[in-house]
């Protein structure tokens, strides 16, 4: 059945980039996510690891955000690496950061953090 389910979505849309675009699937995830909420919380709160599920729910949640809070990853990338990073209102734009306040070169191995 459940293959069905999978084979009638791409029948219905053959250009389906995501089964979670899919009307069926898309009912059926948010009919269950409040329950996978729990699970994956009441895991963590009692120290069961449970790394599967928590992924998922992850990518399930950026998946469906139009914005993910990616901030403190390019800061990261930007203090080590000097890559530079985007802002919303400028984003063709890079912008780097001396983020110690010292030095004038902007490779990593300059800072003394």
């Amino acid at each position: 059945a459940f293959l069905g389910d999978i084979t009638n979505a791409f029948r219905q849309n053959p250009n389906l980039t995501n089964l979670l675009l899919d009307p069926f699937f898309a009912r059926a995830v948010q009919r269950c996510m409040p329950s996978f909420r729990r699970v994956v919380s009441q895991s963590v709160l009692l120290g069961v690891p449970v790394p599967a599920l928590a992924s998922a729910l992850a990518f399930f949640d950026g998946y469906r955000s139009e914005r993910v809070p990616a901030n403190l990853l390019q800061a990261q990338r930007d203090y080590f690496g000097a890559h530079g990073y985007s802002l919303l209102a400028a984003p063709d734009q890079f912008t780097h950061t001396n983020w110690t306040g010292r030095g004038g070169r902007v490779a990593a191995s300059t800072y003394n953090a």
